[in-house]
């Protein structure tokens, strides 16, 4: 079972990684000025950081309830 689990945190960590370097890619190749692109990677960075604390928190409450469930 924990292989699975650690297979499924692999999963989701790559699919993230992907995707913030999916958005920095398009980021980078959208014709902007630089103020512009600066303050468009801040607040893409401040969603990404704010979706990452989510799913941790989504993964945390998951283990608590597994092992509520194993005891």
């Amino acid at each position: 079972m924990s292989d699975e689990n650690s297979s499924l945190g692999t999963g989701i960590l790559l699919f993230l990684l992907g995707a913030a370097a999916g958005a920095v890619v398009v980021a980078l190749t959208t014709p902007k000025t630089g103020p512009d692109l600066r303050s468009d990677i801040r607040d893409l960075s401040g969603r990404l950081k704010r979706r990452a604390r989510a799913a941790m928190g989504k993964c945390e409450e998951d283990e608590a309830e597994a092992a509520e469930g194993e005891a």
